[in-house]
């Protein structure tokens, strides 16, 4: 797969300003409505110089002075007043522009401070006295006022003081508007009210047009569909339009400024926005005579006179769009961009450094974490990739918010948000307004700000603030030059530190707040704050390569780590806020009617509200009716995109205290490295064109200001863009319900599984959790594939059910998830709601992205109508039914054992007289083949393990299928009668005459004579049943009714058995049993003990007849006959007679790895003990010499199917044998030993009867945990969608993927399309005509075994025990031991082993083996430990059915103990005579019974 091309750091370049195609300019000024009462125009030039005169003294105000003798509500003023011997102190000002003005003023007490740099002390007045402010005396120390003014040659724009008052507290009066008070009161006297003095900052200009910004040019021309360019860009470029302005001659360009702002989309996606507004000239021949006479160019007393000694100036802007708040790298860029438009000569035009840029520069992301872009040889910009964190990424800087206001306001800032309140900030730099908007609406995470939000507000759109809704505006401060702020707005002044309440709406007091989460937030903003002025702030567009590559990465890395705990801090408190919000969320259980999605039917807000701190009541009573919490109730109940985000809240919430009145030690926002990696990508400049040959390239390229856009210089981008992608997270196919975990859910299961691999047996849950999560992986494309997609449904809630009864240790809720979203999609509400009351029973509590899933499927389906219906009512008169048959059945009972011991003798007879032409043995009555078949089945598993694979019986029929007359309640009563298989009547011959088994089950109730202690009837009954559902059909109908020849029918017993416990279902057979030819007269019974402990009678003996196979034969139809009842081969070998077919496809799959190191082979269990928890690891590790190594999965196919359809001859003399079995027709009983053994190799490992050729292949991948498989195939099916795991292109395309599925799932008894895929891709591609990939093969067709050891054994190592045992019992095997067998290893050894083991001496036998193998490294190397030695060669005697592996593991830990006391536990180590870790058996239990040798 070709990698995918990385998303751009810049969308859109565009240039603003006033049309420059000559054009007169129009006569209208555009002027924005007043939002506000209009103020007095600004005053022209701004405050140079202030003094102090001494009135007493009899000074007066100097000339083109100002004097302050009013405060701003009209009251005289009187510094020092009613004091003997003051000097009645009065503040004058002067304006001017002969001198750069003043920026800041402020108060100094001698010899109590010293004055900050850059300011100078006004210590006399203008007639050179003192100063003094303050009253003489020797208990007022001097006071004099201080100033600093801007520097030399700071031009027109820079910034300064416009205007002083002062201001009288005591009277009413307030700081005005966009003023700052100095913090000093300038009456020090005894008498009079406090003086305070105001000052205001701006920019002082006139003679200056303002229109309306227009789009001069752009790049791309085109609008990407995903992405097109906004209309309103050119008047965020210009946020106060588009000015011509007169200036002196001589003045000087001002520094360009830079700012920034935020465009939202309808859906709520932002779009960052980054502009430079820089001056060029403008000819005055565009400008009419009004205009003219507007900038001051003419004289107003002479007319048409032009005044010399002017320049018109035109204000523009250049800009970029993305998707990223990258704004330094903006800066950076457009900085450049203008440098170049100013100087020159160049190679190279303006247009091909900006398409360069857009076309070459992505984002910096895993892949390339740090990108260093040479945009010239000495200007360079360095991009790193943002910092990992589950919170949005937004232009938010919380150290900004935090540097212009304290963090008193800060909070109080908070509130207001929480509240929705009018929120107005302004600023006179454009680009603080849009990081501190960012701030406020980040700080609220996890709620989201619905009301109308533009952080760097245009006057074209300043009607905004007069909207009688909540909002946040961020607007520059020379607004309020004309006007004034609506009365119900709480203005922010970041410049000043101010805070302006509302005057009509009184603000909540930050007492509201809860009491401990609002300490402990004061007190961690007020340490941060108080670390800011030790970071960096330099102009990082100034920074030098050598300082990108060397100090830069430290020093933002000093301020992200201040800058997440900022807002760690801001998070803590919104955890601590809506502690406990999910215990209130009221999920739809039922139909959804009309106002479900209504924040009341979602949320109980009166029960949350009382469950918070009393004196909280106002605040949270205000909180839950605003918009941004309701919607955020509905993210939480229906889910959002914010789906990872909220889920990272949850967790959160979890770990905070909100009692605490100090922060949790653990930071909720784990900042990790910026240099994670030492990749950097490095992008070189536009290639400059090659010079003609013989000359040098001359440098052609000159501008005067910034030129027009044009296109033939742009260069053609490399490879064709697509689709600009989208930050956030990736959409999966619509086939693949978010299969894909979250960060945050990847870093929970990260840490569960380090926990639990520390406790042996959490550690087995755990990779059993990560398997059930494979399986729901591949849940859709299972069910897309099924022919009956609710009943596969209905599967995997089977399947959840059995996952829970085993007590999985979960990961995460990925099972429940996919589930409820299929619920969704295919319309079952209902089972919906089923596994969402299962997740409340197992005490899950679902989280965000699984609560929004179970929610919607239930809001979205469509329900079933309201009436119950017929089915409901059928279901009670089943049960009905199933009562009396329930109680008639001690009564049965007894009926039927008087008529065994009645018909005892005739039974017997008959079925020696029926010889071959027996159709079916009568299972009611005893024989001596009934006990056998109760240990064991033909392929060796015990009918009573509980591990085997359970299987549904098939149904007669359902109700609504009753063949014939129109269907009634009569008619439906008697067909569920005849169903069931109860109430038959009493004096029937026959019961099973028609082919039905009904009466199986109640004969089957006691146990027969002769079985072994502990064997229960029902099992028997319950397997008989079902092992006959296959050759029913092909029995002779001796009467009854022509329908139900084929149809068995299920025992009572059954019947009630899977009603209380479904779980518990009884196994199915997929072989029917052969007969037993009647010249072998059944043999005595034996019991395995007598076997093992006289091992040279085996021949003649039935213990263990399934020792060919030590393990069960798994295939497809077993494994998706599970408990959850899935399948439905079994089907279709009971509905057709003599449709049984032998696989045509055999796989072979094993586990068992070799260690290099050691040369010994490593089981399964102890594979997955030696994993680690993580899921990049692929090693385990080696029990025997602890080595790490890579296991491998061994695969071999075993194709049957002919090359060529054709028919096979028969055999000579095949028709007259009586021992050879018939295909499909019942086979020999396990008594018959000798049919047994000739039947047990081909049957076993082929397959199929007859000498077939086989094409075997074969091959070996990594077998990889569970961790690191759900890690590549989340992968997997995140690129190329959930379609791809029914494809039959899978072996091939990723075969180490699908062959550990297939192991695992086959493992679990899952019911799955793997095997179909292995049979479809030996068919070859599909027919083109194909409606579907989803038509799959007959599952019976397909055979799939799991071994415990090697598929092929080494030549050259010694032979296993278990494998001799066989070769001297003359016993057929799967492979026939290639190598020479050491005369050591004799049947002898082999009967003493066994023999100790029998007599519960195994550390005799553990002793016996040491010392006939030797000590290393002389002696015989087996590579299989003792342990395993001992248990293969027990189980291959006795048969798998009839070895506990718990009691001997503990006979075995025993007797390895006993022996330590002789010989040290190393030395038995060395040997490996130690048994397998806790941890491996663990695994080994979890994962179900032993496998298959």
């Amino acid at each position: 797969m070709a990698e995918e091309r990385p998303p751009r750091l810049v969308d859109y370049f565009v240039i603003a300003g006033l049309a420059g195609d000559g054009a007169p300019i129009p006569e209208e000024t555009w002027v924005p409505e007043p939002s506000g009462p209009l103020r007095p125009p600004r005053p022209a030039e701004p405050i140079t110089d202030v003094a102090v005169i001494a009135r007493a003294l009899g000074e007066e105000v100097p000339q083109g002075y100002t004097c302050i003798q009013a405060s701003t509500g009209g009251h005289p003023l009187e510094l020092s007043a009613g004091l003997l011997g003051g000097t009645q102190p009065v503040i004058c000002y002067r304006r001017g522009r002969d001198k750069p003005p003043l920026v800041e003023l402020g108060v100094l007490s001698e010899g109590k401070e010293r004055p900050k740099p850059g300011f100078q002390v006004l210590d006399t007045t203008p007639y050179s006295h003192s100063a003094n402010l303050a009253p003489p005396g020797p208990g007022h120390p001097r006071t004099y006022l201080t100033y600093r003014r801007a520097a030399e040659g700071a031009g027109l724009h820079a910034l300064g003081i416009t205007d002083l008052c002062l201001i009288l507290p005591s009277k009413g009066e307030g700081t005005p508007h966009t003023y700052y008070r100095l913090p000093r009161n300038l009456n020090l006297g005894m008498w009079g009210p406090a003086v305070y003095l105001c000052y205001k900052v701006g920019l002082a200009k006139a003679n200056t047009l303002v229109y309306e910004a227009e789009l001069l040019g752009r790049y791309p021309e085109e609008d990407n569909e995903a992405f097109p360019l906004p209309e309103s860009v050119p008047v965020f470029c210009l946020p106060m339009g588009a000015t011509i302005e007169c200036w002196p001659a001589q003045t000087k360009y001002p520094v360009p400024v830079f700012s920034t702002f935020v465009l939202t989309g309808a859906a709520g996606d932002k779009v960052y926005g980054a502009a430079l507004q820089f001056y060029e000239a403008f000819p005055r021949a565009r400008l009419s005579e009004r205009q003219a006479r507007a900038l001051g160019l003419l004289s107003a007393v002479e007319r048409g006179r032009a005044l010399g000694g002017r320049a018109v100036r035109s204000r523009r802007a250049i800009a970029v769009l993305s998707r990223w708040p990258a704004f330094p790298a903006f800066r950076a860029f457009l900085t450049f961009l203008y440098r170049y438009s100013v100087s020159g000569p160049h190679r190279l035009p303006l247009e091909a450094h900006i398409s360069h840029f857009i076309h070459n520069v992505p984002f910096p992301s895993p892949q390339r974490p740090r990108i260093l872009v040479q945009m010239s040889p000495y200007d360079n910009l360095l991009l790193c990739q943002p910092v990992s964190s589950p919170l949005p990424l937004s232009g938010a800087s919380f150290l900004q918010l935090l540097q212009s206001l304290d963090p008193e306001q800060a909070i109080v800032l908070l509130l207001a948000v929480l509240t929705e309140q009018k929120l107005l900030v302004h600023s006179l730099r454009p680009d603080l307004l849009t990081s501190v908007c960012e701030a406020l609406v980040s700080m609220i995470f996890p709620l989201h700000w619905q009301c109308p939000y533009i952080p760097l507000c245009p006057l074209v759109l300043a009607d905004v603030l007069s909207a009688p809704v909540p909002f946040i505006v961020g607007i520059h401060s020379s607004y309020f030059d004309l006007h004034d702020p609506p009365a119900d707005v709480i203005c922010v002044d970041l410049d000043t530190n101010t805070l302006f309440p509302s005057e009509e709406k009184k603000p909540l007091s930050p007492r509201t707040l809860p009491r401990r989460p609002y300490k402990v937030l004061l007190a961690t903003l007020t340490n941060l704050y108080q670390q800011l002025d030790q970071t960096y702030t330099g102009p990082e567009e100034e920074a030098s390569l050598e300082f990108l590559l060397t100090d830069y990465e430290a020093v933002c890395g000093r301020r992200a780590r201040l800058e997440r705990e900022v807002q760690g801090a801001f998070l803590r408190f919104m955890a601590c806020l809506l502690k406990g919000y999910r215990d209130f969320l009221r999920p739809l259980t039922q139909a959804p009617s009309e106002g479900a999605r209504d924040v009341d039917n979602l949320f109980f807000l009166q029960g949350f509200l009382k469950s918070r701190e009393r004196s909280s009541h106002k605040l949270y009573s205000q909180l839950l009716h605003t918009q941004m919490f309701s919607q955020f109730i509905e993210e939480c109940s229906f889910g959002s995109a914010r789906h990872a985000a909220l889920e990272f809240f949850d967790s959160c919430v979890d770990k905070v205290h909100p009692e605490q009145e100090k922060p949790e030690p653990t930071p909720l926002v784990e900042l990790e490295e910026l240099s994670g990696s030492e990749l950097t990508v490095f992008i070189t400049p536009p290639e400059e064109p090659p010079a003609p040959e013989g000359s040098e390239s001359t440098p052609q390229y000159c501008y005067d200001g910034f030129p027009e856009l044009r296109a033939e210089l742009f260069e053609s981008p490399r490879e064709q863009p697509g689709a600009l992608p989208v930050p956030g997270p990736s959409r999966s196919a619509p086939s693949s319900p978010a299969p894909r975990r979250t960060k945050q859910e990847m870093k929970v299961a990260q840490r569960m599984a380090q926990k639990s691999a520390a406790v042996p047996e959490l550690w087995a849950r755990c990779l059993l959790g990560h398997c059930y999560g494979l399986w729901f992986l591949c849940l859709p494309a299972y069910v897309r594939s099924a022919p009956s997609r609710v009943r596969a449904l209905h599967t995997a809630y089977q399947v959840l059910r059995q996952m829970e009864s085993r007590k999985v240790v979960l990961p995460d809720e990925v099972c429940y998830r996919v589930l409820m979203q299929l619920c969704s999609h295919y319309g079952q509400p209902v089972l919906s709601v089923r596994v969402m009351l299962d997740m409340r029973r197992a005490g899950i509590v679902p989280n965000t992205i699984t609560y929004g899933y179970y929610n919607k499927a239930v809001l979205e389906s469509k329900w079933p109508s309201g009436t119950p219906g017929g089915r409901l009512r059928w279901a009670k008169l089943r049960n009905v039914v199933l009562g009396a048959a329930q109680f008639r059945q001690p009564l049965r009972e007894r009926w039927q054992r008087r008529r065994q011991q009645k018909q005892q003798e005739e039974v017997d007879t008959a079925a020696q007289e029926a010889g071959s032409c027996q159709t079916e043995p009568d299972l009611e009555r005893p024989s001596p083949t009934r006990p056998l078949q109760r240990q064991t089945t033909w392929a060796g598993r015990s009918l009573r393990d509980p591990a085997s694979p359970k299987g549904r019986l098939v149904k007669s029929g359902s109700l609504g299928s009753a063949r014939g007359a129109q269907p009634t309640v009569e008619a439906g009563v008697a067909h569920m009668i005849g169903a069931l298989g109860v109430l038959e009547p009493r004096a029937s011959p026959a019961p099973w005459h028609d082919g039905s088994l009904s009466d199986l089950s109640l004969t089957g109730e006691e146990p027969a004579p002769g079985g072994s202690p502990g064997d229960s009837g029902s099992a028997l009954s319950t397997q008989s049943t079902e092992t006959l559902e296959g050759s029913s059909g092909q029995v002779p109908k001796a009467g009854g009714r022509q329908d139900e020849a084929s149809t068995p029918r299920r025992g009572l017993g059954a019947r009630l058995q899977q009603l209380l416990t479904p779980s518990r279902r009884s196994p199915a057979s997929r072989v029917p049993p052969p007969e037993l030819p009647p010249d072998l007269p059944p043999p005595a019974r034996r019991s395995p003990m007598d076997s093992l402990l006289h091992p040279r009678e085996r021949p003649g003996s039935t213990a263990s007849e399934s020792s060919a196979s030590l393990g069960s034969e798994w295939d497809l139809s077993e494994s998706s006959l599970s408990s959850v009842s899935l399948r439905r081969s079994s089907e279709r070998l009971s509905d057709t007679p003599g449709s049984f077919q032998p696989p045509s496809l055999e796989i072979l799959l094993s586990s068992c790895s070799l260690c290099r190191t050691c040369d010994s082979l490593v089981y399964d269990e102890e594979i997955m003990a030696g994993w680690a928890p993580d899921d990049s690891n692929l090693n385990t590790t080696c029990p025997f010499c602890a080595c790490a190594f890579v296991p491998l999965l061994s695969v071999q196919t075993l194709d049957s199917r002919p090359s060529a359809p054709s028919p096979k001859p028969t055999p000579a003399g095949a028709s007259g044998s009586k021992d050879a079995p018939v295909p499909g027709g019942p086979g020999p009983v396990l008594s018959d030993r000798r049919l047994c053994l000739a039947l047990d190799e081909p049957q076993l490992c082929n397959g199929h009867m007859g000498g077939t050729s086989r094409r075997v292949e074969g091959g070996a991948w990594a077998y990889l945990s569970p961790l690191v498989l759900r890690k590549e195939l989340e992968s997997l099916v995140e690129n190329e969608g959930s379609e791809v795991l029914a494809l039959p292109e899978l072996p091939a395309a990723h075969p180490i993927i699908f062959w550990n599925l297939l192991w695992y799932f086959q493992r679990l008894r899952l019911p799955s399309i793997l095997p179909c895929l292995v049979l479809a891709s030996c068919d070859g591609p599909p027919h083109p005509q194909a409606p579907s990939p989803w038509i799959m093969p007959d599952p019976a067709s397909v055979q799939v075994r799991l071994l415990w050891d090697v598929l092929t054994p080494d030549p050259n190592s010694c032979p296993p025990l278990y494998v001799l045992w066989r070769v001297h019992s003359q016993i057929p095997q799967r492979v026939v031991w290639p190598g020479p067998v050491p005369a050591s290893l004799s049947l002898a050894l082999l009967e003493s082993v066994l023999r100790h083991v029998g007599l519960n001496e195994v550390h005799k036998a553990i002793g016996l083996l040491l010392e006939t193998l030797g000590p290393p490294p002389t002696g015989l190397h087996l590579q299989r430990g003792i342990y395993r030695e001992i248990l293969f060669l027990t189980m291959a005697a006795l048969g798998k059915d009839h070895v506990d592996i718990v009691a001997f593991d503990k006979k075995y830990k025993s007797a390895f103990n006993k022996l330590a006391s002789s010989m040290s536990k190393e030395e038995l180590r060395q040997r490996r005579a130690q048994m397998p870790t806790p941890k491996a058996i663990d695994c080994r239990k979890c994962f179900g019974a032993p496998l298959e040798c």
